[in-house]
């Protein structure tokens, strides 16, 4: 009996023991994502620091209109190509090598810019950008490190990170371009880089992934960039048809925000000041919607439920910005719009990387980054024509039709997703 018992208390002490482990297993994993979190938050602040005063450095080094549309496209490309080369490099070394790769990329674009004395100088500080990919590093990390049905929200609470980025950002550049200099917001970001790789090396883990997970991916191709290795992820089920959708439903408002420097001048006839204070006005809405919103919806709605609606939502915003005349209007369309935007950036993110396997998670979501890339690559032609031929009114058309035809397109059609990683 005293045997039985010993064995017993032997399983009961086992059986707590493993409960513990799993619960520090759950609290780390946690504490990795909150960190994830931080690092994002820092990199878009200092991204957002120097995107403020570039036109005004550009300027101060005799750069045109013109020269400085060349440098924003050389941006865009290094980023289009660069997106798709981070994520497979993600899959085959780890988040947190990514992360530091991102991070040290950050550092040199920031040591580049602040001797940037010349435009052949200011060119050169480009190039360290094809790796600068800190949002896609911290959602590879959180992809690794949580399940399928916590995706989505976990990954919506990244929007929060791009909204401090974005208002952190916009008022740290002002005021430090105004006190010191222009290439003062660009040796603070240096500095944070330094402080954001630090940050990884010290507290992400080597390995995100589960063990299951790790040994699949160890005995995967070291190719970092295939075009076929793009193509047989397109052919998952559903992959294709949801990225279409992704790609398509944003590119219209994509375009305006290309152009708004320019809109918000022209038609709304807003000074700086004012333009700064509408960007701010942004970064509130998408922290508001990104960490209290849409990871609730997630909570009670289907994904394809969710995406349909962000597609609807879209139409709506297209016929809004179709008839909007004044700034005013623009504030109240700017609600719906962040939802959708929001909603449809995160719940393609969730679908996509639960339909391809675990070793290509860090390649879908390098493939979902080079979309913002590639529409700043193209946007200036396509959004500076329609402008000029068609006026402001155009881009809300052209956002009503394409997500009209999107919408009855999700509706028609059934869309097969294979979540693989849960097989």
């Amino acid at each position: 009996v005293s045997t039985m018992n010993a064995k017993t208390s032997s399983r009961g002490e086992g059986k707590a023991s493993g409960t513990r482990n799993e619960s520090l297993g759950e609290a780390k994993r946690g504490q990795v994502i909150r960190v994830a979190y931080v690092i994002a938050a820092l990199d878009l602040t200092f991204l957002f620091m120097q995107l403020g005063v570039m036109p005004y450095m550009a300027k101060s080094l005799g750069l045109d209109s013109v020269g400085f549309g060349y440098l924003q496209t050389i941006f865009g490309v290094l980023q289009l190509v660069g997106g798709y080369i981070f994520g497979r490099f993600a899959d085959q070394f780890g988040a947190r090598a990514a992360l530091i790769l991102s991070c040290v990329s950050g550092s040199l674009f920031f040591l580049l810019l602040s001797l940037s004395t010349s435009i052949p100088m200011l060119f050169l500080s480009r190039l360290p950008a094809v790796f600068m990919h800190g949002m896609p590093g911290a959602q590879k990390v959180i992809t690794d490190m949580t399940t399928p049905s916590q995706r989505a929200g976990a990954l919506g609470k990244l929007g929060f990170c791009f909204g401090v980025g974005i208002i952190a950002g916009s008022a740290l550049g002002g005021v430090l371009s105004t006190k010191f200099s222009v290439y003062a917001p660009t040796y603070v970001g240096l500095v944070g880089s330094v402080i954001n790789t630090l940050i990884t090396v010290v507290c992400i883990p080597s390995q995100t992934k589960p063990e299951s997970d790790h040994h699949r991916t160890e005995h995967s191709e070291y190719s970092v960039f295939l075009i076929n290795k793009i193509v047989r992820l397109m052919k998952f089920p559903g992959v294709m048809e949801v990225f279409i959708v992704k790609v398509f439903a944003g590119f219209p408002i994509g375009l305006f925000m290309i152009m708004f420097s320019i809109i918000s001048m022209d038609f709304f006839g807003l000074e700086a000041v004012e333009s700064g204070y509408l960007m701010s006005y942004f970064g509130v809405l998408q922290m508001v919607v990104q960490g209290l919103v849409v990871g609730k919806l997630s909570t009670h709605c289907t994904e394809m439920t969710l995406l349909r609606l962000s597609v609807f939502v879209f139409a709506g915003v297209g016929l809004g910005m179709a008839l909007m005349r004044t700034v005013w209007h623009y504030c109240i369309i700017a609600v719906p719009l962040v939802f959708a935007f929001s909603m449809l950036a995160t719940i393609t993110d969730s679908i996509l990387t639960k339909a391809v396997p675990s070793s290509d998670t860090g390649a879908m979501l390098g493939i979902c980054a080079s979309v913002q890339p590639l529409t700043r690559t193209v946007g200036p032609t396509i959004g500076g024509v329609l402008y000029k031929q068609f006026g402001v009114s155009s881009f809300g058309y052209l956002q009503l039709m394409i997500n009209l035809g999107l919408f009855v397109y999700l509706l028609k059609n059934k869309i097969p997703l294979g979540e693989t990683k849960s097989q």
